[in-house]
């Protein structure tokens, strides 16, 4: 009997998911109304944070809080090689520029000691700081706080991957001044495509708010001019349509209530790949912390044996991805930036090493001891 196939990543929708959005098809509102601002004050509650504003997807909610720090022409974002290209595209989309620094190898994020070497290369000249969650990892936000007020720096986070960690007793959320997050399918929550970003700052609230639709402000007390009647609106700034719906936002709404049960069972499984991994030669497994929310679970092996091992799997129809190659590296970045292989030399031998495995709540555990023979396996043989 043929396998089933497993990928690296899913969505798990079920029947209430199905009849919110059912719900929502069939009343007044599917665009622009008050299941919008249900799940945003979900979101909101969940991390503890005063504000979410929500987006069409993940890139465009970093697009707004790179708009919303105030970044522009003559700016720099500072961010890591090892995340996927929205997180420093964002910064080239309002006209700054990005540079990185090289990661940690003991978590895959951000290393915050070669983070202040970059900042004092570019004093004055970094105006937003933007550490990555890689792979639902909950990096110590501490150091980050403090390059971010030594150097007059916004803290964006992107907890892309990281919806439902924890981070010091706290829901990752809280931390930075801005913290973008992804509701992607393979996330730990889905609205099909979205985003949002979460803040405590009412003025970062009310720019980002803006900044999804168009620029344009309905609120009368937030009007330059005099209205000239019950209609009146203003566009005070260059917006985008960036705006999710209520069909989207009801999904998403009903996945929140599984959200804690989904990171349950991330760690679960997780759990079962280290039991069952451990002890296999020449394989490293991927940082633990007990804050982890698992969007992605990364082994490492030697650069020689990655691209066999991904191809035997694929042949056992478990199809899997590597994350991520790093961004200086795309030819794009290499082109106007003028990046080499060499430059981060962390990310790059993860890179070469690093192929992810399946890492989704719907696994069960019969899958999980699949995958580990089928690695197991390869690498003994």
């Amino acid at each position: 009997m043929k396998n089933k196939t497993l990928a690296y990543g899913r969505q798990w929708i079920n029947d209430d998911d199905i009849a919110e959005v059912v719900r929502v098809l069939k009343g007044d509102w599917l665009t622009q109304g008050p299941t919008v601002a249900a799940f945003e004050r979900a979101l909101a509650d969940y991390a503890g944070v005063k504000h979410a504003v929500t987006f069409v997807n993940g890139t465009a909610a970093l697009h707004g809080a790179m708009a919303a720090a105030g970044l522009g022409p003559g700016d720099r974002l500072l961010t890591t090689p090892m995340t996927f290209a929205a997180t420093s595209n964002s910064a080239l989309y309002v006209g700054a520029e990005p540079v990185f620094a090289d990661i940690d190898p003991a978590t895959l994020c951000l290393d915050p000691v070669k983070a202040e070497v970059k900042l004092k290369e570019l004093p004055g000249r970094v105006r937003a700081i933007a550490p990555v969650s890689f792979a639902g990892y909950p990096f110590a936000m501490e150091p980050f706080k403090k390059l971010a007020a030594e150097h007059g720096a916004v803290l964006i986070e992107d907890a892309c991957h990281a919806l439902g960690g924890d981070r010091g007793g706290r829901k990752i959320g809280f931390d930075a001044d801005m913290t973008v997050l992804s509701f992607h399918p393979v996330k730990h929550i889905t609205t099909a495509e979205g985003g949002a970003v979460l803040t405590q700052s009412d003025a970062y609230a009310q720019a980002l708010r803006l900044f999804r639709s168009h620029g344009i402000t309905r609120s009368a007390s937030d009007f330059e001019e005099e209205p000239e009647g019950p209609w009146h609106c203003e566009m005070q700034s260059l917006g985008y349509n960036y705006r999710l719906t209520d069909l989207s936002c009801a999904l998403g709404l009903s996945q929140m209530r599984r959200l804690d049960a989904f990171v349950s069972r991330r760690r679960e499984i997780a759990a079962l790949y280290r039991r069952l991994l451990s002890d296999v030669s020449g394989l490293a497994l991927p940082p633990a912390h007990e804050g982890h929310a698992y969007h992605l679970f990364p082994i490492r092996v030697e650069a020689a044996q990655r691209g066999p091992l991904f191809a035997h799997l694929a042949e056992n129809d478990i199809r899997l991805q590597v994350h991520y190659s790093p961004v200086p590296h795309h030819p794009y970045y290499r082109k106007r930036f003028g990046y080499r292989w060499g430059d981060f030399p962390e990310a790059e031998r993860f890179y070469h090493e690093a192929i992810s495995l399946p890492m989704f709540p719907l696994l069960e555990d019969a899958d999980v001891v699949r995958v580990a023979d089928c690695v197991r396996g390869f690498l003994e043989r």
